[in-house]
């Protein structure tokens, strides 16, 4: 073996004992027992029409990434319910003088979720009221601009969710499942 390849090979083994002993994990990965969560159309309380289905679909996008959880849209046969509203939306309207003028325009969210054990009844994640906002230029100022903020926004809740959601069953103890 040429002395390069000793060298990176010793690297190699070096950098995977001190990730494997170190704890270190991947945040986005669930290895844990595998769990259906039960997700319903969010109530969308908005005039903005279809932002629960966006929702819907940036979620499952997320949980994806996991082999061990399974979104479905049946209570039945599920583990856990996340359910959530779409509490309401500021999409504001620019206008203004010729001596003023506008840089930014800020879109704000708020919404609320829940994270709910079906089987023991215990919340286990519960955010009351969050806010998500996301600016887009002024300059150009279209539904199309704001559609853009908005999916942002609604992806970066969903990978919130997603994660915080990881977190919650990461905690919880190991449950014997029963034959």
């Amino acid at each position: 073996m040429l002395k390069t390849e000793k060298i990176g090979l010793g690297v190699v083994v070096l950098v995977a004992l001190f990730l494997g002993g170190c704890g270190y994990y991947f945040p986005h990965i669930y290895s844990g027992p595998a769990r259906t969560i039960y997700v319903p159309n969010w109530e969308n309380r908005t005039s903005k029409l279809g932002l629960d289905n966006d929702v819907y679909q940036s979620l499952a996008r997320w949980f994806q990434k996991s082999e061990a959880l399974q979104l479905t849209r049946e209570r039945q046969g599920a583990d856990m319910i996340l359910a959530g509203e779409i509490t309401s939306i500021d999409l504001p309207s620019v206008s203004w003088a010729n001596v003023s003028t506008a840089t930014d325009i800020k879109v704000s969210l708020y919404v609320r979720y829940v994270l709910k054990d079906l089987q023991t009844g215990d919340i286990l994640w519960e955010v009351p009221r969050k806010l998500y906002t996301e600016d887009f230029s002024a300059r150009v100022i279209s539904t199309a601009a704001e559609d853009a903020a908005l999916e942002r926004i609604i992806e970066d809740m969903a990978e919130e969710i997603y994660i915080g959601t990881l977190n919650r069953l990461r905690k919880q103890p190991s449950q014997a499942t029963t034959p």
